[in-house]
């Protein structure tokens, strides 16, 4: 008898570790995963996330589907989100660089932070440039600093909108060059291009890939990023130009996150299978097409990218902070 004991003691034994070994993660996901897009259905960051989440299933063995939460430049759904989005790992987010942060300094009603959420994997990095009309006066950065300092507010610029990537670019060119700039904020990158075309303003500071749209019809002055790219090389950086503040501080970087409190084993796992998701073939194919810079960068390099950013833009944006 003392002999069966021992055997039937000894076998549970052997369970122990598997059983102690085990933790939400092991069953992650349980099911559909919900991404909250904060822009409108047909936006370049509501594509791209469509298009990451292509082969879903393949890598976390779930289906992705895109939740579209508009409105307030994603200020709405981003709150919703920190509201209503569950912590079992099931609700993502996309996030936008540098305007979630910009807005979570400014905003007095912004929900969310660096804080409240957990970057997975970055799969865009769309660079801000500033391109005049093709027979503009200004060949150069030079030369529309030049005309600023000898008349002041009269270079206006436009951008999509306040507290974004262009906006910011532009206060950082204000205070680095010391010169004052008129900004105007236009309801998206497109519409701040065909401003330039109209004659509506002298200039803009924009996304890349809304600047090779029109390559024939404008002047692109600088690049605010660490080196020339690929898709512009004969456009100088603005680093090259003497500006070194103008970095890639202001870049459109786009991925999915998870909300503060998912246990620190799902976070883990999801980044690796976003990761590796977003390196698939398909994804890549798929967004070369869209025109819009790609860079895959996991959960580390992000989690020091979101530090950078806040530490930045907490001293640019202090005059706007809501009281």
């Amino acid at each position: 008898m003392n002999r069966i004991f021992r055997v039937v003691l000894a076998a549970a034994l052997l369970l122990l570790p598997a059983a102690a070994g085990a933790g939400p993660a092991d069953g992650y996901p349980s099911g559909p995963i919900t991404a909250v897009c904060t822009y409108s259905v047909g936006s370049q960051t509501d594509v791209q996330a469509r298009i990451c989440a292509m082969p879903a299933e393949k890598y976390f063995g779930q289906p992705i589907v895109i939740l579209n939460k508009a409105g307030a430049g994603g200020l709405t759904g981003w709150n919703w989100f920190m509201d209503r989005g569950s912590r079992d790992g099931l609700t993502m987010t996309v996030y936008n660089l540098p305007n979630f942060i910009a807005q979570s300094i400014v905003k007095k009603n912004a929900k969310y932070s660096i804080r409240t959420l957990e970057p997975l994997a970055n799969f865009a990095a769309d660079p801000v440039v500033l391109f005049v009309a093709k027979d503009s006066p200004f060949n150069s950065v030079a030369d529309m600093v030049d005309y600023a300092k000898a008349n002041p507010g009269k270079v206006t610029l436009n951008g999509s909108g306040l507290f974004v990537g262009h906006h910011i670019a532009l206060l950082l060119l204000q205070k680095e060059a010391g010169i004052n700039l008129t900004y105007i904020p236009e309801k998206g990158g497109s519409d701040a291009l065909q401003s330039v075309l109209a004659g509506k303003v002298m200039g803009s500071f924009n996304n890349l890939s809304i600047a090779m749209r029109a390559p024939d019809k404008i002047k692109v002055l600088g690049i605010a990023d660490l080196q020339r790219h690929e898709f512009m090389p004969e456009v100088p950086t603005f680093i090259e130009q003497g500006y070194k503040n103008l970095d890639d501080a202001t870049t459109n970087f786009r991925g999915y996150a998870l909300p503060a409190g998912v246990d620190k084993a799902i976070v883990e796992k999801a980044a690796q299978k976003a990761y590796e998701m977003f390196n698939d073939p398909i994804v890549i194919e798929n967004m070369k097409k869209t025109g819009v810079p790609y860079r895959i960068l996991d959960r580390q390099a992000m989690l020091k990218i979101f530090e950078r950013r806040e530490a930045i833009l907490k001293d640019l944006l202090q005059p706007f902070i809501e009281k």
